[in-house]
């Protein structure tokens, strides 16, 4: 695109949040000639899209493929990364289930030579009996994948690992999660198209492989916060936001605290990236009670990363293998080593051991030596690294990984959009957290650029809400669509509504 020269009347912008969708917005003013200050309130850059780097060993913190239906958002990756910065990688996830791999999406002739013709059998007369008598409530994700598995089959490949993930049982999950996650599927579906291929129901099949910087998706966003400073756009780390001021139906400043000292910077536009109940919470005046409520019924899942060094002769090829089994407390382990020959070293590889948790729960504030030996003896459960075998251990927590929805995230979301259309519509909110959506990368970059082209004055006004709705999974690919990059994510139980007290807390959070 060809920049235009600032105009005397076009206000600076406040950018909200460093990572993908932050970073883009303000590449995206910043190369129209916008005046543009990012706050961030972590010591880097990328938020979960992160390269995480300790000894020389690089980590991806929940794993990024690269892959988009997003003509727009694949031109950026490539504009701010040459094409020598790339690499091409296989797809390959697996599901690790009583010491034996098996192929994820699940495929009949695998399952059936895993679990040996005993155990199949079994499984197929499960499925006969859900037939006959199915589950009376399948509004839950447990009744509805039972219906279309049979138990045995959801008991062993469906609930342990969702239960780690949510860290609530199935059965107070919601439906609609598996209906988008596992849809077009059934076991009499995958035996038929396995059998018959093509002449069965349509099965909807997952990329093959994708692009990935060799140094870890940290390296795109290192590289754009590199771009916007040479473009005159002041990045601040350590500097999160406390107060954004408003006055008349329009922003006025935006106060950081830098240093231990509060700066403010006078902006006419935002675009957050923050929290969503957060970006509420600094809103100053503040808004409505209502609207304080909604932001504080908000909730998150949270993460870490146990990175244990291991001899090469214990990596595997997968991305990740999901590990469906009760025993132990990991969900995923990563090969970062299988992401990128860059971010290991000769002769060994970093194996990543993947815990969901909640934020001051017990695994969040167990020491990093205790979390380290508990990684330890996960992989000696699944045989996959011997005790003792491991060397060093590095752990990283990342708070806030994934907005939690519950039966009354949708009403709350509307209420904190709705008073923001009609009060503040210079504020934007943007990406994962920021909307509190289920975003990939891509989605999260598509809303700001939508957002910075709101702030230019492009017309018609872009809707930011209208991304990633639609109903294909993002990694999907489908011979007779191929447009679409909506992602789900499940509907959880509801925790006790937020009493008055906990409304001014928002507040205080939010700083």
């Amino acid at each position: 695109m060809v920049r235009r020269s600032r105009s005397e009347d076009e206000g600076r912008v406040g950018v909200v949040g460093a990572g993908p969708a932050g970073l883009t917005a303000a590449y995206e003013l910043a190369r129209y000639g916008r005046e543009v200050e990012v706050f961030e309130a972590d010591d880097t850059v990328g938020g979960i899209s992160r390269t995480v780097e300790r000894d020389g060993w690089r980590f991806d913190i929940g794993g990024h493929r690269f892959f988009t239906k997003v003509p727009e958002v694949e031109a950026l990756w490539h504009e701010l990364l040459s094409d020598e910065d790339f690499l091409r990688r296989p797809r390959m996830s697996r599901i690790f289930y009583r010491g034996k791999l098996f192929d994820y999406p699940l495929k009949p002739a695998n399952a059936l030579r895993n679990l040996g013709v005993l155990e199949a059998a079994r499984c197929m007369a499960s499925y006969a009996w859900v037939r006959v008598k199915p589950p009376a409530d399948q509004s839950t994700f447990e009744g509805w994948v039972a219906a279309r598995f049979g138990w045995r089959l959801y008991r062993m490949f469906f609930k342990t690992y969702t239960e780690k993930v949510w860290g609530v049982d199935a059965t107070a999950i919601q439906a609609d999660w598996a209906a988008q996650r596992i849809k077009n599927l059934s076991l009499l579906g995958a035996v038929r198209n396995a059998l018959l291929p093509g002449r069965g129901e349509h099965i909807t099949s997952l990329i093959e492989e994708f692009q990935y910087p060799k140094l870890g998706p940290g390296m795109m966003w290192e590289r754009a916060r590199d771009r916007v400073a040479e473009m005159g756009v002041p990045v601040h780390l350590k500097a999160p936001v406390v107060r954004i001021e408003h006055a008349g139906g329009r922003v006025q400043a935006v106060v950081s605290r830098q240093r231990g000292i509060e700066r403010r910077t006078p902006v006419e536009h935002v675009i957050s990236s923050m929290p969503l109940g957060h970006l509420v919470g600094a809103l100053s005046p503040a808004p409505p009670e209502e609207v304080l409520r909604a932001a504080g019924d908000l909730r998150h899942r949270d993460f870490l990363t146990v990175a244990l060094v291991v001899p090469e002769r214990f990596a595997f090829p997968d991305n990740w293998i999901y590990l469906h089994d009760p025993g132990v407390r990991a969900g995923r382990v990563q090969n970062f080593g299988s992401w990128s020959p860059y971010l290991v070293k000769d002769g060994h590889t970093c194996l990543g051991l993947e815990y969901f948790v909640d934020e001051g729960g017990e695994l969040w504030t167990a020491s990093d030596e205790a979390l380290v030996e508990l990684a330890e003896r996960d992989l000696a459960h699944l045989g996959l690294v011997p005790e003792g075998a491991a060397g060093t251990g590095y752990v990283v927590r990342m708070p806030k990984a994934y907005p939690v929805y519950d039966a009354r995230y949708q009403a709350n979301v509307a209420v904190i959009r709705c008073w923001l259309e009609a009060n503040l519509p210079d504020v934007q909110p943007v990406g994962r957290n920021g909307m509190h959506r289920y975003n990939n990368t891509d989605h999260s970059m598509m809303t700001a650029l939508l957002a910075a082209r709101n702030v230019l004055g492009a017309a018609p006004v872009h809707d930011v809400w209208a991304v990633n709705v639609e109903d294909d999974y993002h990694e999907e690919v489908r011979d007779d669509q191929v447009r679409g990059t909506g992602r789900a994510a499940p509907v959880l139980p509801l925790p006790l509504p937020v009493p008055l007290s906990v409304v001014g807390a928002v507040q205080e959070g939010a700083a």
